[in-house]
């Protein structure tokens, strides 16, 4: 069966349009033939909203309870069993109320979709979970519904729903959004027209972002490697030199002249390792591109321009800033030289070449020693096949030299060869040097004979020092290669592994360090033939499907695609791959230890909670069972004042125990995230009076002061309520008897404030934070006047709510409780 698509319409805030337009759309497939559904819709009362609804088919809602009270959710089993071609869902990031079958909405459309059922739904900026802490900051309303980012970025399409600030102001006051008795708290708040233009901002910054996937992955599927210029991207060349600081700040300024510009910084580093760069001037240079908001880049090519061309062209850039050649003008006459070389093979990218104060004054670094090149054993070749016979030729003319000498005059020869070109020109010169000096030098001369003993051993001697110095000649070369190779990959590791402790994910990090580095189209790591890890596309999960198979042990398997692998690049690609082995035991370790984290925290907990019940347990029980035990004696004689004392000492005992086991759950519930939430929308003049009638007489002697229009609470009733009755009892424990607490009730930013104010003795500011510390009273153990679980509670109840429980000073002295909960029209 084929997965179903999944559309979602995209808004900056509620009331753009979002549901109207999904519901057009739904239409227009209807009209097309299409099987469409309603599975859910919520039109908030709009009448326009309602109409559009028209004749599509609107399943029946499920009907849940919970705490008392009753909700309607989407029927997912209804829908499954309907088995629509589209449905029709909206608030793709809605909380469903406990007892659903998923936690979220958006898991149920997950469902859906796996049954081959296409979906629309809705989905507002401030539900995106990478966002949600942005648009609180923006709006002042934090909010609890978010949805993974990835799971709408995975979507088919995505549409944005837009509607200027203006226009959005203006239904608002044409009451097209909220109930008349919200628009004006809603303009001043949530709806001011900074907020509406930052949050619209952030919506077309984040679809921007998702088409920019969208292009990626096309241009990687046809294989496109021309420039598209849909964005600014700004690349960099470092070498490590001292003119780097200059480049960067130049290639920032030129990305900061067009908004949402990246930069980019790449050093190429020569996989013969002769770059001779300063790892230590990298590391600085790195750090300053990073705090201009640009990334560090490091790859791997022996021919640096067209290195820098291809990691280019792969993300996309529109700019190169190169710096000008630091080359004497000699040197520039034989070589063009990068920037030069760059310019010329760039097409469609523009190249810019930046002066600095060491263009043109020559290269003043020490270059490392250089191995043996293919040019030099040519140049050795040719000096042996055009310089002995003129040497020859010369010692003819002289005729005024022993054969030792000749012989010692050919050997300086050999080792000149030697070190021109390594072992097999030396080689070549030593059998050439033997004839020559046998034929021409060497009694008989004009015979390959060799009369006297001694000028034979004087030969042998002179083929086997020969031989020697060129073998150690071409060594040292061949060491001296090594080592450079050896110094290029350090510096490629090091590089490397500073930008991946840099990230949150190592593994993931390293695995795209060494995709860019080695410029690969896909990176894969394989557990027991089980993907665990990828980056790039097309991803690669077959050995028969990869260019290059790195076997990092039994279990585990890196699979390269895009090119074959040279052999000097196989080893350090083996030594990522051993790294990718630890960074992935390390995620597993974490996640391991994250799981335990919570069990060893409960584990703490039951034993605080044994430790410090004991008394509050047994002193209820003992009271209680005391005066029952007294009433039921037949051996006194009680009047009816003893018998009612009796009476309200066990029901009193019987309530204290009550809430303590109530409390008890509750707390444990928390630990353990297994607290159920439903928030709904109340006024804070339904819910206070209610929490002040549960603290009986006591609570007659409150005041309250709620101010004007003040808007509905997103909270849970019975949570809140229960915030409310422990922290008002426990400002009534501290306040003095002719100055009972205070409970107001005000609105500020999105939020809604209640505030318990008490004129008690106050705590300490550096005490704050040990008053919700559980089963603690101000941080000490002792418990003989309760187990410290009304603070501790209180706050996580309200965090459970979304909301914040802080204290502050009461003026003139005492304590003040602030709950902040989120006002009912930022939901």
């Amino acid at each position: 069966m084929a997965r179903g698509e999944l559309r979602i319409y995209l808004g900056a805030a509620p009331g753009v349009g979002k549901t109207y337009t999904m519901l057009e759309e739904a239409h227009r497939r209807a009209e097309r033939g299409t099987d469409v559904v309603i599975a859910f819709v919520e039109t908030h009362g709009r009448k326009h909203t309602e109409a559009m609804i028209g004749d599509l088919e609107v399943l029946p809602r499920a009907e849940l309870r919970y705490r008392g009270a009753g909700f309607t959710e989407m029927d997912l089993d209804a829908v499954l069993a309907r088995t629509p071609e589209l449905a029709v869902v909206d608030e793709f990031a809605h909380t469903n109320v406990p007892g659903a079958r998923n936690a979220k909405r958006w898991q149920d459309v997950q469902e859906l979709l796996d049954a081959g059922i296409s979906v629309l739904t809705t989905v507002n900026v401030q539900h995106l979970e990478s966002l949600n802490d942005v648009v609180a900051q923006i709006t002042g309303a934090p909010q609890r519904e978010t949805v993974p980012d990835a799971v709408v970025r995975a979507a088919e399409q995505v549409e944005l729903v837009d509607m200027t600030p203006e226009a959005l102001r203006r239904r608002m006051a044409h009451g097209n959004i909220y109930r008349p008795e919200k628009i004006d708290a809603a303009l001043g708040n949530y709806f001011r027209t900074g907020n509406l233009t930052a949050l619209r901002e952030l919506a077309l910054l984040w679809l921007a972002d998702k088409v920019e996937e969208q292009l990626d992955r096309y241009r990687a599927d046809h294989k496109i490697d021309a420039t598209w210029e849909t964005r600014e991207r700004v690349v960099v060349a470092l070498t490590g030199g001292p003119e780097g600081d200059t480049l960067i700040r130049r290639a920032a300024r030129i990305a900061a002249r067009t908004k949402g510009a990246d930069l980019m910084a790449v050093h190429v580093t020569r996989n013969d390792g002769l770059a001779g760069a300063d790892p230590a001037a990298l590391a600085r240079q790195r750090v300053l591109v990073e705090s201009l908001g640009g990334s560090y880049h490091q790859v791997v090519g022996a021919d640096v321009p067209r290195a820098l061309l291809d990691f280019a062209r792969a993300v996309n850039a529109t700019q190169i800033v190169l710096g000008a050649s630091s080359r004497g003008r000699l040197a520039q006459i034989f070589s063009a030289g990068v920037g030069v070389t760059t310019t010329a093979l760039s097409g469609s990218i523009d190249v810019h070449l930046v002066t600095h104060e060491r263009a043109g004054q020559g290269r003043r670094a020490r270059r490392p020693p250089a191995a043996l090149s293919r040019r030099r054993r040519i140049i050795g070749l040719l000096t042996v096949l055009a310089g002995f016979p003129a040497l020859t030729t010369m010692l003819k003319i002289g005729d005024g030299l022993t054969l030792t000498n000749d012989i010692l005059v050919f050997l300086a020869a050999v080792v000149g060869v030697a070190l021109i070109g390594g072992l097999w020109p030396a080689l070549l010169a030593a059998v050439a040097s033997s004839l020559l000096l046998n034929w021409y030098f060497t009694p008989p001369v004009g015979r390959f004979t060799i009369a006297e003993s001694e000028n034979l051993l004087a030969l042998a001697i002179f083929v086997v020092v020969a031989l020697a110095v060129s073998w150690v000649v071409d060594t040292a070369a061949r060491k001296t290669r090594q080592a450079a190779e050896a110094g290029a990959d350090a510096q490629t590791l090091a590089t490397v592994a500073g930008g991946v402790l840099r990230g949150e994910r190592p593994l993931m990090a390293l695995l795209e360090r060494l995709r860019e580095t080695f410029n690969l189209d896909s990176v894969t790591l394989l557990d027991n033939d089980v993907v665990v890890a990828e980056v790039g596309q097309p991803a690669c999960t077959q050995a028969a499907d990869a260019d290059a198979e790195i076997k990092v042990d039994d279990e585990l398997t890196m699979l390269l695609k895009g090119r074959p692998l040279a052999a000097s690049d196989r080893r350090i690609v083996e030594a990522f791959a051993a790294q990718a082995t630890l960074a992935l035991r390390q995620e597993r370790l974490t996640a391991e230890a994250a799981t335990a984290k919570p069990l060893a925290e409960a584990d703490r907990m039951r034993t605080a909670l044994l430790a410090a019940v004991s008394h509050d347990l047994r002193t209820p029980l003992a009271s209680a069972k005391a005066s029952v035990a007294s009433l039921r004696s037949p051996d006194i004689h009680f009047d009816d004042d003893d018998r009612a004392a009796l009476l309200e000492t066990a029901d009193e005992s019987l309530d204290r125990l009550t809430r303590l086991v109530t409390n008890l759950l509750d707390m444990s519930r928390l630990q353990a995230g297994a607290l159920g939430v439903a928030t709904t929308d109340i006024g804070a003049d339904e819910i206070l009076p209610h929490a002040l009638d549960d603290l009986g007489p006591a609570g007659r002697n409150i005041r309250l002061h709620i101010t004007d229009n003040l808007p509905d609470i997103r909270a849970d009733p019975g949570l809140l309520e229960r915030v409310i009755v422990n922290l008002t009892a426990n400002a009534l424990r501290h306040s003095p008897a002719d100055r009972p607490p205070v409970i107001t009730a005000s609105t500020l930013s999105g939020l809604v404030e209640i505030r318990v104010v008490d004129h008690g003795p106050g705590i300490p500011k550096d005490r704050w934070g040990d008053i919700f510390l559980p089963f603690q009273r101000l941080g000490d153990r002792d418990n003989h006047t309760g187990v410290g679980l009304g603070l501790a509670l209180s706050r996580g109840l309200t965090e459970a709510m979304g909301g914040t429980l802080t204290p502050d000073e009461t003026p003139g002295g005492g304590l003040t409780m602030i709950i902040s909960l989120p006002a009912a029209e930022a939901s």
